[in-house]
């Protein structure tokens, strides 16, 4: 049975108390219904029968998705259709302002996250929850499956003193939760004051992948482009912490990886003898075409994993990174700052939510 999606029955599940009033929506590209129909057009159709729509907020990259990188800003402009503002929340402001939020009764949430701590629309969500309930506005999640399943959980819980757009709340890298799920968390424990109300998702249960609920995967991000990439992502982001590629620029991100000092096959060989749990290293060349060494010869692995219900993309990550480390010492490097807003403390750092001790042992 097909998973249903708050959106495809809004008219439905849009609570009582809220018919009439202004509302926000915070939405991206993925903000889409089972039959591929963009949320913005969903909610103009309700215009007026259910709420008045008076602005829409959009995430890092976009709300058309547009934009490659972190820190990449856009800025915010009209709505060519509805003559409505389209509020940059990845610019100068990552919160609402209450100039933002002053018109506004309810902010509606629909973002597909892909169920690891440093996807940052889960922060924007937070940073909106927080906003709201500072400035008196209903906050309305629309539930959306984790694709990588609702049970699998790793990685180090966030120290807050780690606080940082990739990381706000104290939850693990790989979560298991489902978006609806996390507000709940972040209004228990940070915003008691926040008129929360989630939309339920129909037929999903927690050991689904996104491949068994029958709902068409749409790129939440530019290089979150297959399901693939979002099971891995939970530990090869952590190669944005370092001066290795992830991929980017590649027709495979975070699948693929590498630097033009390493040997694909002595890399490969070290990392397959390490067995880890559902995953081959096979030997590859390639050529970004952006992003780190864009234009240069790389050598490095592609990951194929075997078996996702066993392969831990976190532990794989670390792992790869420390071989990396042992075998290419000078070459190797941590990045540096600047990196997602985080001016100070190391890329890597943030990214575990943790010293990089902890980790690495350095």
């Amino acid at each position: 049975m097909a998973v249903l999606l708050p959106l495809d029955h809004l008219d439905e599940l849009w609570p009582k108390k809220l018919r009439g009033a202004r509302v926000g929506a915070l939405l991206h590209l993925a903000s889409v219904s089972s039959k591929l129909e963009h949320a913005s057009r969903v909610l103009e159709r309700c215009n007026d029968d259910l709420f008045r729509l008076v602005a829409f907020f959009g995430p890092q990259h976009g709300f058309l998705g547009q934009t490659q990188d972190n820190m990449m800003e856009w800025k915010s402009y009209e709505h060519p259709r509805l003559r409505i503002p389209v509020y940059s929340l990845y610019a100068e402001h990552r919160e609402p302002t209450a100039e933002m939020l002053q018109d506004l009764d309810v902010l509606l949430v629909d973002l597909q996250d892909i169920g690891a701590r440093y996807y940052t629309f889960i922060w924007t969500m937070y940073l909106c929850m927080r906003a709201c309930e500072k400035n008196g506005v209903a906050m309305v999640v629309l539930d959306r499956p984790n694709p990588i399943n609702g049970i699998s959980v790793e990685g180090p819980l966030l120290d807050p003193h780690y606080r940082s757009f990739v990381g706000l709340h104290q939850i693990p890298v790989r979560h298991g939760k489902t978006i609806g799920e996390l507000a709940q968390q972040f209004r228990d424990e940070a915003f008691p004051k926040c008129k929360l109300s989630i939309l339920p998702i129909k037929n999903w249960n927690r050991e689904m992948w996104f491949d068994h609920t029958g709902l068409p995967w749409v790129m939440p991000s530019p290089n979150m482009p297959t399901l693939d990439t979002a099971t891995v992502y939970p530990g090869m982001c952590l190669l944005e912490g370092t001066n290795i590629s992830e991929g980017r620029g590649t027709t495979r991100p975070f699948e693929i990886f590498g630097a033009p000092f390493i040997d694909p096959e002595k890399l490969s060989s070290e990392l397959n003898a390490l067995n880890l749990p559902g995953v081959f290293f096979r030997e590859n060349y390639f050529q970004p075409t952006f992003h780190k060494f864009a234009g240069e010869l790389c050598g490095g692995a592609q990951i194929h994993v075997t078996d996702r219900d066993e392969f831990r993309p976190f532990l794989t990550g670390v792992e790869i990174i420390k071989r990396i480390r042992k075998i290419y010492g000078k070459e190797f490097q941590w990045r540096q700052p600047p990196y997602e807003y985080e001016w100070k403390r190391l890329p890597i750092e943030i990214l575990i939510g943790d010293a990089i001790e902890s980790v690495f042992g350095d």
